[in-house]
Parts: C-alpha cells; structure tokens; sequence
C-alpha cells in the first residue's frame, strides 16, 4: 500500500488496517516456521506497509500534540 492512500485513511481505518495486517504477518510467520516458504515475499511486502502505517500514525500523534501544545501557549 502507497503511502499516499494510507495518508487518505481515517485514524479509525488505519488502525484496523494496521491490525488486520499484524494478524495476516502473524499467519505468515505461523507458515513459515511450518516449512512454507512460499509467503517470504508477501510478508517482507506486509512489514513495510505496516511501518508505513504506524509511520503515519506517529505523524499523527505528533502533529496533534503539537497543535495541543499551541493551544495552551495561546491560551
């Protein structure tokens, strides 16, 4: 997923994509250690989109307590 269209996402939809994707890595790794290789690619691919995800996230976060921070100054 393009960081772009995670940027679109709404606090509440990213962080369900954010769960849906640890649940999917945590299938991944489940496989994995049971001797399917096949999903090596697909789960490098799903550990960047989640630290895209979280990444956005944060920016998030820090841009809120921010504006929070001005906000009282102001005050």
């Amino acid at each position: 997923m393009k960081a772009e269209k995670i940027r679109d996402l709404g606090d509440h939809e990213l962080a369900v994509h954010v769960a849906d994707v640890e649940d999917r890595l945590f299938r991944l790794r489940f496989q994995m250690s049971m001797g399917q290789t096949d999903g090596l690619k697909k789960y490098h691919e799903l550990k960047k989109d989640r630290a895209r995800m979280l990444t956005v996230q944060r920016e998030r976060e820090l841009a809120q307590q921010k504006q929070e921070a001005a906000q009282r100054g102001q005050a």
